[in-house]
């Protein structure tokens, strides 16, 4: 019987987790700093090539601006889990 108790408490905690997933995937506050991210690393790299037009170096602007987005909202996500928990 403690086994089963420790195994619905174990899928309540999974559940929980799971849901805070799912809410942090469609928050506004993800999609606002991955936006602000994106278009930091946008105007870097405006600044940075402004003369130049190359089709491949600027297809790697939205793929930088998403890796930098996803390293670095691990730290907002944690803010944003203690106020939405």
């Amino acid at each position: 019987m403690e086994n089963l108790e420790k195994e619905i408490e174990e899928i309540r905690k999974r559940n929980k987790k799971v849901e805070l997933d799912k809410k942090w995937e469609t928050s506004i506050t993800r999609k606002i700093f991955i936006a602000i991210l994106t278009y930091i690393v946008v105007i870097i790299y405006s600044s940075l090539t402004n003369k130049i037009n190359n089709v491949f170096l600027s297809s790697l602007v939205p793929v930088i601006g998403f890796i930098l987005s996803t390293l670095s909202l691990k730290a907002i996500r944690k803010i944003w889990e203690k106020k939405n928990v």
